[in-house]
């Protein structure tokens, strides 16, 4: 279990709000137990709408439930491209999901505050997901490739989509970060810091983003530009993008090579570190600020 620290931030606060309510008392969120996914929904519209921002709904079905794609989108000085940030709010069957996926969610809401009245070069899309996990990831009812095929189809012009995924977990014993095979000879070995992954054919945009939030945060920031077919390389709704011939990249906590309550009915609030999450949402908030 991890304590409030006494330094907790109001960052920190909102940002253990929002999973507390999405992880705590909404839980288990999916097709399967619809009316849970659907408060999920309406908790995400609420809160944007609540820091003043107008919500677009793309809706669809799946499995025969109405789901939801939410988006707002800041302006920009130059019309004609934007970046895309998003996380998905949906978890798998008999997990209340509180690192998979409220934590990123919980930042995906607080960038709506940080970055509300920023002065931003270009568009800025954040947009929560729907139905990224089984039995829709990879497939065409996965909220994040309806979005995706639907921007193809419209010709937008996006710069670069960048998934949250899971960035609540961290350790400071060593030996408390694993990796696929060879990784761990070049990579720290304990689990404090955040990584930044892309495909190659994005390694370009996610190294000046590494560089931007580096700029604006001293919180440990790893990168690697890599091939997709690595276990957890793909697996979020960036690869949707990289479908559609967009560059995207992910960032995360790294998910199970560091979290053991990975997918698991342990993966509650208390497990997560606040002060840390906050850190992060402030460095990407400064970073996509330089970077639009």
């Amino acid at each position: 279990m991890v304590a409030p620290a006494e330094n907790d931030t109001p960052l920190a606060d909102r940002l253990r709000g929002h999973v507390r309510r999405l992880a705590g008392e909404i839980g288990e969120r999916n097709v399967f137990r619809p009316e849970a996914l659907h408060a999920a929904e309406a908790y995400v519209r609420d809160v944007w709408i609540a820091q003043g921002h107008a919500v677009a709904d793309q809706e669809y079905l799946a499995a025969g439930v109405r789901s939801a794609n939410l988006e707002i989108r800041l302006a920009g000085r130059s019309a004609g491209q934007s970046i895309v940030i998003g996380a998905h709010y949906d978890t798998v069957t008999h997990s209340p999901g509180a690192d998979d996926n409220a934590s990123a969610v919980a930042v995906l809401l607080e960038l709506g505050r940080l970055l509300g009245d920023a002065h931003l070069g270009c568009e800025l899309r954040l947009v929560a997901f729907v139905n990224e996990e089984s039995p829709f990831f990879f497939t065409q009812r996965q909220g994040s490739r309806v979005y995706a095929r639907a921007a193809r189809r419209q010709g937008d012009r996006i710069r670069w989509m960048l998934s949250l995924e899971m960035l609540g977990y961290y350790r400071d014993m060593p030996g408390s970060q694993a990796y696929p095979p060879v990784f761990r000879w070049f990579y720290p070995d304990t689990a404090d810091f955040i990584a930044l992954v892309s495909n190659f054919r994005s390694r370009r945009e996610m190294r000046r983003l590494a560089s931007a939030f580096r700029e604006a945060s001293h919180f440990p920031l790893e990168r690697a530009a890599t091939f997709s077919w690595i276990p957890g390389v793909a697996w979020s709704d960036h690869y949707s993008f990289w479908r559609e011939g967009y560059r995207a990249m992910m960032l995360t906590d790294t998910a199970f090579f560091r979290n053991p309550h990975y997918h698991a009915a342990t993966d509650t609030p208390d497990t997560l570190d606040y002060a840390r999450m906050a850190a992060v949402a402030e460095g990407l908030a400064g970073a996509l600020t330089r970077l639009s």
